[in-house]
Parts: structure tokens; sequence; C-alpha cells
């Protein structure tokens, strides 16, 4: 390893030392689904809820499960509307695992794709044991129905239930990126439907790959080029731009032109608009490329406005890091229909990837129909000259890299890998418009992000399912302000805010959630677009400065404390955020490690305690933004000797009314086992009371 990093060294830099990275990598809160208003749904015997499609237009989520598809109350996901079975017949399992595939799980049918259709069915593939099938599916009268015309799935859905892939419905066609073949190793981009057209086999279109995501973008409805459609397709791969002994994965970002028909003697029914670039995006401690996990297309205007958000991680265990990066369609349109190619050659027998300095034909290469290829005569992909397409089969890879503006990320974390992302748009008080970064983690946990003028802030982590469960996918509804999640155990929801979890002014402003502002009526934190226009001014929220110096201060508790001479006190101290600082003081002064005092985890330790450590002990919980010192938290311990008399006068009492339930607890048992009644203890007391009048007669 260390040899390629060596070696890596001499090739294009992905990391600089002069990078600035992100500083607030660490989320200001930790919050439950529970505290955060969230719904858990699962179904018993029901696993790998992985596959999501929102129906706002009939207030349902869709989700594609194992063996079962459910319709889900879009506002809460705990009512169940629908589900329907899609199992494998048990000869297709038998099948499956007599070629080797594991019958108890890779057997089975995996829900992969779900797609909405024009006329309001959907369409849905899954595994199929290793024989991807697809059938139209309807949710009518609140029931989903499958048709049982069930077709084909090779080269829409993956064969392996656990291998990535990635598809699009546009205009009837579906566009989809996955393996045609039982054993995954031949990978196609493939659009299906009415014309099938496909990439060509070749290791320089696709090597090794590992498909994330593929988004349309209409770029052909508001193009002054006349330019067409596109469909953006991003994966990994092994590189064969780098000289190394070792496997070296890239991510890159590809492009197909939503009009291409394939060439006419050249490329026949293939792709003749197919293009990758390299995707870099940086992260600290290596210099190996870092790999693209998820991607999620925002576009807050037309289609020149649009930018895809990634989250990568890194390819090598000595690195614990995950980074965002966001590109936009302007730079990603500029290295396609700009940037030089690369072509290969033989140097000492070696076959290398070099940058090509040679003519380029025209139209160029890779580009889509456009006016002025029009005005020459080219209608369609049809009319392509040979020369034009031989040069983009043999040299599909740009030269150079996509990069982020300013060549920096985000964000950067260390710790979980990140492994999904959606981005949310809402408006503060101040009617400035924000990005809101929802982030997926192996852990299992939500990250909230907002980027205000470079600097990214992690509002909140919200811990989804258990640490061991990664989030799988996420899903945003903007118009029912929830978000979902999938894992292998179970689905969830959440709202894109909490507000009312906030329960202080300070807290509320520091959190700079643009989502949320502190109102010094009601004294609540209460959500943005809830306040009326013209009630602004009595709602406080500061989102790029984290300015709360308009909040009162914030009130002290008090706990008055008795300890004993030679004992240890304890005395918590909970800081305000997981970004606060924890300081104490006693009578007055700053408290300091010592042979008395220990501070551990926030907590004051008084060791073998003295009459002389009786007075008053202060915990401030401190919290700076942008150089100003806020004080979030104050708890104050008045610690008084106690009287040695009234605790061993305690101590006795405890004692006693101890001993009593144990009495009381073994008569009730001794009644319950039949060992006394009340009709016994009535015959003994007769027959004793007989007793005692027979002996005074006598």
């Amino acid at each position: 390893m260390l040899f390629l990093l060596i070696l890596f060294c001499w090739g294009p830099a992905v990391v600089t030392s002069s990078q600035v990275w992100p500083l607030y990598s660490t989320p200001r809160k930790t919050v439950t689904l529970s505290s955060y208003g969230g719904h858990v749904f699962q179904e018993k015997g029901v696993w790998n809820y992985s596959t999501m499609l929102l129906r706002e237009d009939m207030g349902v989520l869709i989700l594609g499960a194992r063996g079962t598809i459910f319709a889900l109350d879009l506002n809460n996901i705990t009512h169940k509307k629908a589900m329907v079975k899609w199992e494998v017949i048990p000869s297709m399992r038998t099948s499956c695992s007599f070629k080797g595939r594991d019958f108890e799980t890779e057997c089975l049918n995996y829900i992969r794709i779900l797609h909405k259709m024009s006329d309001g069915r959907m369409y849905v593939c899954g595994t199929n044991a290793f024989d991807p099938t697809c059938d139209y599916m309807s949710y009518t009268d609140g029931n989903l129905i499958l048709e049982n015309n069930q077709y084909d799935g090779r080269g829409k859905c993956p064969f392996d239930p656990f291998q990535r892939s990635a598809s699009e419905l546009v205009d009837g066609q579906l566009y989809s990126a996955t393996t045609v073949n039982f054993m995954g190793t031949k990978p196609v981009i493939m659009r299906s439907f009415n014309s099938t057209i496909q990439t060509e086999v070749s290791a320089s279109w696709l090597w090794d790959p590992t498909f994330v995501g593929m988004k349309h973008v209409a770029e052909g409805e508001e193009n002054p080029e006349g330019d067409d459609d596109k469909i953006y397709l991003f994966f990994s791969e092994v590189s064969m731009e780098y000289d190394s002994y070792k496997t070296l994965a890239v991510s890159r970002v590809a492009r197909v032109c939503k009009g291409d028909l394939g060439g006419q003697l050249t490329l026949v029914r293939k792709w003749t608009s197919f293009q990758k670039a390299r995707l870099d995006c940086s992260l600290p401690e290596t210099k190996l490329p870092v790999l693209i996990q998820d991607v999620f297309l925002f576009c807050p205007g037309n289609w020149s406005t649009c930018v895809f958000y990634g989250v990568f991680t890194p390819q090598t265990v000595l690195s614990q890091y995950s980074t965002v990066c966001a590109y936009r369609i302007q730079d990603i349109r500029e290295v396609f229909s700009k940037g030089k190619f690369k072509t290969m050659v033989n140097i000492d027998n070696n076959l290398k990837w070099i940058t090509y300095y040679g003519d380029v034909p025209d139209p160029r290469p890779g580009a889509c129909i456009n006016n002025d290829a029009r005005q020459k005569g080219f209608f369609k992909s049809l009319d392509l000259p040979d020369k034009t397409l031989l040069f983009i089969r043999d040299r599909p890879l740009m030269d150079q890299a996509v990069e982020p503006p300013s060549k920096q990320p985000l964000l950067v974390k260390k710790g979980a890998a990140f492994t999904s992302i959606v981005v949310a748009s809402t408006t503060a008080l101040d009617g400035s418009i924000h990005q809101v970064m929802f982030i997926g983690t192996a852990s299992g946990s939500v990250l909230k992000a907002v980027n205000y003028d470079g600097e990214t802030v992690i509002i909140e982590e919200v811990q989804l399912f258990a640490r061991s469960e990664p989030v799988k996918i996420l899903r945003l509804s903007s118009t029912v302000g929830q978000l979902y999640a999938g894992s292998d155990v179970a689905a969830v929801q959440m709202p894109l805010s909490a507000c009312d979890y906030y329960t202080s002014c300070m807290d509320c402003v520091l959190a700079r959630d643009p989502y949320c502002g502190w109102d010094l009526i009601s004294n609540s934190c209460v959500a943005v677009n809830s306040i009326l226009p013209d009630s602004h001014s009595e709602v406080v929220q500061s989102l790029r400065d984290g300015n709360a110096s308009h909040c009162p201060a914030v009130e002290s508790t008090k706990t008055i404390t008795f300890f004993y001479p030679g004992n240890t006190v304890s005395l918590l101290c909970e800081p305000g955020s997981n970004l606060a600082q924890v300081q104490w003081h006693v009578n007055g002064h700053p408290v300091e490690n010592s042979n008395v005092y220990q501070i551990q985890h926030n907590t004051l330790l008084i060791l073998n305690a003295s009459e002389s450590d009786a007075g008053h002990y202060n915990c401030t919980s401190v919290e700076t933004i942008k150089g100003v010192d806020y004080v979030t938290q104050t708890v104050t311990y008045e610690l008084r000797l106690g009287n040695f008399m009234q605790s061993i006068f305690l101590a006795l009492t405890v004692l006693v009314i101890i001993l009593t339930l144990i009495l009381l607890a073994l008569v009730i048992w001794n009644f319950y086992k039949g060992y006394l009644s009340f009709s016994k203890c009535l015959n003994n007391n007769k027959e004793s009371l007989s007793g005692s009048t027979a002996n005074i007669a006598s």
C-alpha cells in the first residue's frame, strides 16, 4: 500500500497541503428518532427495506422489500394501507441454489426497481432468485395489484440482490445501469422498451463498475443551442488512467443523450454519445481517489442551475473520513463539450492512457444533436459520420476531471462512512434560501447539515436505526416535509425539522437551523414557515453568525447536596451541546485537576471530601460561535456537610421499611401458595377461643 501511495504521488494530486477543511465536523446535537417525532415501520418476517417510490399524488410511500411491496401512509408510515407479496416459486429457488447461490439469502426476490409510469401504474422489478423479472403494478381502491405479466428483467435489474445498480424512467423509456449475466461480470448501460440501445462491450467503456445513481436533466426544453436532454450516470470503476501495480478505483460521471439512436454502420444499437470523466473530491490523510456512494440532483431553477451532491468514502481502511462534494452541471458540461480526450497508446509494450492532442472530428464526438449539427445536415445520431463514431468508440474518457467549485468539499467528517444523501431547500426568516443536506451513515444515523458561505454546520445527528444497521436509502418529500429512510431491518420517517426539541432561546438560535426561530412572545422555538409575515420582529434567528445576544440570559438551576467527610462527591454537569465546553468554579474560583478535584467527562469529582470542601460549585456550559462565547446552561450546587446522627437515623428508617416490605411479601406469598388462608385463620381462632372457654368452665 505504501508503494501505491508513493507511486500515486507522481500522478494528478487529489489533495494539497494548502487546503483548509471545514471546522464543524461534529454534530451540534445528538438526537434519538423518538425525540425527533419520527416513526418506524417493519413487518414481521420481512427484511431489506431498500427501494422506495414516493407517490405524493396518492399520498403513499411505495416501499420495496424482500418478497414484499408495501403502500404506506406518507404522513405516518406506521399506517400500512396495502401490501402485496411477490415471492420466488420453489423450483426457481432450488435451481438458484444448485447454481451455487445461497438458498436462504440470495435465492429470494429482492425488489430493486420502482418507477411511476405516465398512466399512473408502476414499473417494478425484482432479482427473483438470480432471474431478474419485471412487472406492472397499480394502487387502486386501497389495494396494491401486480398484473402478473412478468417480463425479462435482464439488463434492467441486477441478478445479485447485493450488487448495486441504477435506473431512471424517462418519457416511457427505462434507462438502466446493471449487469446482464448470472455471474455479474458483464456491465451495461441500457435503454429499454421501444428502442434498445446499450454500451459497447469494452474495458475502455466500463471496467468493473459499481453503479451508484442515474439522473435525468431536461436540458432540451430551454437550451438556446437546441441541445438534447441528458441522462447522467454516477459510478466508480477500476482506473485505466493511472499506472499502478495494484487495483485502483476512481469515481466517474458519464452521460448519454436521450435522443441517441446509435450509429448506422458503426456503433449500431450502441451509444454514440457515451462519455465519462473522473470526479474529484478531496479527502484528508490520503491521496487515493475517494469513491462515490450516492448522488442527489438539486435544481432550484431551470436545468442550468442544477447541482449534483455526492457522498464519498475512502477506498482504504487507513482513512476514516467521508466527504460531501457538489458539482455544477455547467462544470460537467464544460468538461464533456470542450475538454480534451484521453487516448490509448503502446509504450514499451505497455498500453497507457495519455492526453490526445490530435485533430478532433466535426461534429464533435460524444455530442448530442444540436442546432449546429442540424445546420450541417446531421438530424439524428444515425446521420453521424464514421470518423466521429470511431473516435468516441475508442476514446470515451475525458482527460480533465470534474471538480467541485473552489476545488473544496462541502463537508469532511471522521467516523461512520456516509452512505446516502438528499437535499432540501428552505427559506429563512430574512428571505434567504438555504440547501439542507440530510446524509445517511453506516452507523444508522442521519446528519442534518447546512453550508453558510463556505462554513458547513452539522445541526443534528438523528439516530434512526441500531448502530449496526446502515442507512441504505433516503427519500425526501417536500410536500409533506418528511424524510424517509430504509435499512435491512426497518423503514423510518422523520420530519425535516423538530423545532420544539429546543426548549431555550439560546439553544434554538445557536442551532442555526434555517427551519427554526425563537419566538420571544410565546417563549418557544417555532417553525419559521408558520410565522406570520408581520411578526418577524418578535422572532430571533441568526444563521450565518449564530448571534444569540438577543436571547435572555440562561437561568441557573440550584441543587443542595449533602456530603460526609472521607467520601467522594460526584457533581454532574451536562454540556448544552456537543460543541459546548464545561467550566467548573468553586466559590467563584476556577476548578483545576488536583489531588482534591478531578474532572472526568464533565463530571466534577471531589476526592476524600472534608469540611473545607463545603461551598458553592458552579458549572457553566459555554458554546463559542464566531469567536463569541455564549452560556447555554448553568448548574449550581450548594455542598453542605451532612449530620452524622441524622444519617444514622435515616439509614435505620430505611432498613425498617425494607424489612417490613420483605415480611409483607412473605405473608402474601404464603397466602398465594395456600399455606395460609383466611378460613384456617378463623378456624384456628375459633378453636383457640373454644379451648379457652372450656378451660374457664372447668
